[in-house]
């Protein structure tokens, strides 16, 4: 069957219309759009129907917020996607929305062994549960369910829990963060954004002015990774080891609150290109580092995804899912 996919994030809208079947998934056709650039879901899907005169019946789309019912909010865009609405507009004979970290986790089984990066080998043997957090313009998590045969994937919007420091200029991040926005979530630090206002707390803490290539930086959160890769400018060095820790941190909140024994993949746009980073000694072992259950975390298998079509493919395979449920 045909189906239109969708991996919608604050920065990027991926659309792709698959041919799936039982041997899997083979893309017709696909296009990335600038999420800023478009003003809903809907103008996107019109210019990819349009530039590709496609006529499919069924559709997906994987949304980068909290799916409630038929209707989903984007989180870090001014945008209501609602699928009836798309349905009687696009004449599609199903619309399915999914938040995107259930997306990604769906896309997990379409994925190769050269799709991954394995930081942690754990022990596979042990299986159960598995677990998915994704830093990117946000921070997203989910869950895999293992009920003895297979995952069963599963929304959360865990990234937008208390962020939770655990020294004392984690704790002066907090309140910095808490001063300009409130409530601080994980989502705060852990992405792009996060990135960002972590360099410019440093900068404030350690009495120096912003690099003035970032201040005329049009992403600023790359220039800082950029930067700090490069060995240039300290401040952005330790806002991005910052990052790199709270990361690791709440990755192992997350497998810990799901006992995820079964697998912890690190997903999003952060992940691969810093992947030089995550791979030293401390990623995993702030991870594990959960007292009394250290040795538990020690279990869990962490893999890196690296390709960046995991939450487009998932939305597909959700939807053949849902179809092949509803034969029985």
């Amino acid at each position: 069957m045909e189906i239109l996919a969708g991996d919608m994030g604050g920065s990027n809208c991926r659309l792709a219309l698959f041919n799936v079947d039982a041997d899997g998934l083979k893309s017709l056709c696909e296009t990335n759009f600038v999420s800023a650039e478009w003003d809903s879901l809907t103008t996107i899907i019109q210019k990819f129907v349009s530039d590709h005169s496609l006529n499919s019946a069924y559709a997906c789309f994987g949304i980068a917020g909290p799916v409630n019912g038929r209707q989903c909010r984007v989180t870090s865009l001014p945008w209501l996607v609602d699928a009836d609405e798309l349905a009687n507009k696009f004449s599609f004979k199903q619309v399915e929305l999914i938040n995107d970290l259930e997306a990604n986790a769906w896309g997990i089984n379409a994925l190769a062994e050269e799709d991954f990066y394995l930081l942690n080998p754990g022990n596979r043997q042990i299986g159960g549960n598995g677990c998915i957090i994704s830093a990117g313009t946000g921070l997203g998590e989910a869950g895999l369910y293992w009920d003895g045969h297979t995952f069963h994937p599963f929304a959360s919007e865990g990234g937008h829990a208390d962020f939770s420091p655990s020294n004392e200029v984690e704790f002066g991040l907090f309140q910095w963060l808490a001063k300009r926005y409130g409530h601080v979530s994980w989502e705060r630090v852990v992405s792009g954004p996060g990135l960002v206002d972590i360099y410019q707390f440093l900068c404030e803490l350690r009495g120096v002015q912003p690099n003035t290539i970032f201040e005329a930086a049009d992403d600023q959160a790359a220039m800082i990774s950029q930067l700090a890769l490069q060995k240039t400018d300290s401040i952005c060095e330790e806002a991005l080891q910052l990052l790199i820790r709270c990361y690791a941190a709440e990755a192992g909140n997350h497998a810990l609150k799901l006992m995820a024994t079964g697998g912890v993949y690190i997903g999003g746009g952060i992940a691969p290109k810093i992947i030089q980073q995550l791979k030293q000694p401390h990623f995993i072992k702030t991870f594990c580092d959960k007292g009394r259950m250290s040795d538990l975390m020690q279990s869990m298998p962490v893999r890196i995804i690296l390709n960046p079509k995991t939450a487009l493919f998932g939305s597909a395979l959700y939807l053949y899912q849902q179809q092949i449920d509803s034969c029985r």
